[in-house]
């Protein structure tokens, strides 16, 4: 059978192999596309172990919410090529599903085995970065987003006071903002709370060295160094940023506008960020 250029790029398409060994495995299978993806499959778990070593900073980011967990992955390649492929794509969505259903927190021999099988067939050295479970509790719920082709990702975990607020349409466009706000602007904390108190403690030393030489009473002195903690705050804490719908009020003043709307209470209590290839 005559192996034509656009069955040699189809099965590159769907299995990310080079363009050599696609033609070699279409060859040997008289043209059956499906038997040419086991003959690439069979070349490649030869290779696994002579890839370990090449550098992946490619990939993609997956998300699952389940019922009581969701979880967000990272998988690493070598290539933005492979990172679009479709077999790549389902590893990670796989992965994300896994990891939530069996409640695993760490790479085991079940996801090394799923990355190794991809190997085999792609060619290309792939390496899980990143594996984030989050726990659901019963009065808690998660929403997702995924930036582009799994560039980014983020999930954030919400507690209400009633199962009907979840069912309110300003509630529901209001969870997956906050989600689009994180991947977008990528806050350090959630709120003052939670900052790192030597963190807080180093940046007040900072305002306080850049106030001192000024010649005011140290009551503004004071002030004055406190409007500067208040002004990273608006950085680097979720609840204290600009809120992107509308960067007049922040998150907090969102939040406290959609509940009144919705006349419910809903709380912003947790949320993770991850970026592809980290």
């Amino acid at each position: 059978m005559q192996i034509t250029a656009e069955m040699v790029k189809n099965l590159r398409e769907a299995t990310g192999a080079g363009l050599m060994d696609c033609r070699k495995a279409l060859n040997e299978a008289n043209g059956d596309a499906a038997e040419a993806e086991k003959i690439l499959k069979k070349m490649g778990l030869a290779a696994v172990a002579k890839r370990a070593e090449r550098a992946t900073e490619n990939g993609r980011v997956a998300a699952f919410v389940g019922k009581d967990s969701a979880a967000l992955v990272s998988v690493a390649c070598e290539t933005d090529f492979v990172a679009r492929n479709e077999g790549f794509k389902k590893l990670a969505d796989d992965m994300a599903k896994y990891v939530v259903e069996s409640k695993v927190d760490a790479e085991d021999d079940k996801i090394k085995g799923m990355v190794n099988d991809l190997i085999s067939t792609i060619k290309e050295n792939m390496s899980v970065k990143k594996i984030l479970r989050m726990g659901i509790d019963a009065d808690e719920t998660v929403d997702s987003y995924i930036h582009g082709d799994g560039a980014m990702g983020t999930i954030v975990k919400f507690k209400y006071d009633k199962a009907d607020c979840l069912s309110n349409d300003a509630v529901k466009a209001f969870m997956h903002d906050i989600a689009l706000h994180v991947t977008a602007f990528k806050p350090q904390y959630l709120n003052d709370s939670a900052v790192d108190e030597k963190y807080k403690n180093e940046q007040m030393e900072i305002f306080k060295a850049q106030v001192a030489s000024l010649d005011k009473p140290d009551n503004v002195k004071e002030g004055i160094t406190k409007g500067k903690y208040n002004a990273l705050l608006k950085e680097i804490c979720l609840m204290d940023q600009a809120f992107f719908r509308d960067e007049k009020i922040s998150v907090s003043q969102a939040l406290k506008n959609v509940n009144k709307e919705a006349g419910c209470n809903l709380e912003i209590i947790d949320y993770a960020y991850v970026k592809a290839g980290v």
